[in-house]
């Protein structure tokens, strides 16, 4: 019974989530984005034209998200100033954008620490795997990332087409 109760929430949810109408066409951002602002404990990134905030963003971040990255697998988010290395349409998640982590200093700390500082931190959308519909509402309400920085399917279209290689980023506690 218990089981044909869910299985019956499960279907009507996608009954209508289910429109058979056209979404309306995404707007583009008008104003250039020339630096990124990450702030962890709000769980916010924001695309800026110098100091004025064109875009926010609701993000999840890394599992452990409490302090700096310092080691790989320590699923954390790191915190520092970075740029956008590259754009990445081929991504294991709904495309990506990679961040400079680790820095010089991070680097040369990994070194005389003899260990590794880890890499390949992003801001992506939603794993290409799961289907995102069921990634929606976990997302908002969850730290699920190995240390990147996540944003919905819709929110890394349009922050990928804004953000240009080259701009800095600035992820603070």
């Amino acid at each position: 019974m218990k089981l044909s109760r869910i299985l019956l929430l499960v279907l009507t949810f996608l009954l209508f989530s289910c429109s058979s109408e056209k979404a309306p066409p995404k707007a583009m951002l008008t104003s250039p984005i020339d630096n990124i602002l990450v702030e962890k404990a709000k769980r916010q990134m924001h695309l800026r034209n110098g100091d004025v905030v064109v875009k926010s963003y609701r993000i999840s971040l890394g599992k452990n998200p409490v302090g700096a990255k310092v080691k790989s697998g320590d699923n954390k988010t790191p915190e520092g100033n970075y740029t956008i290395e590259r754009h990445n349409p081929k991504s294991i998640f709904h495309l990506s954008l990679r961040i400079s982590y680790p820095n010089a200093e991070q680097i040369k700390a990994a070194k005389e620490g003899n260990y590794e500082p880890g890499g390949d931190i992003m801001i992506h959308g939603y794993p290409n795997k799961i289907p995102a519909f069921l990634f929606k509402f976990w997302h908002k309400w969850k730290d699920w990332t190995a240390g990147c920085i996540a944003v919905t399917n819709d929110e890394i279209e349009e922050i990928y087409d804004a953000v240009k290689d080259g701009t800095p980023i600035t992820i603070k506690p």
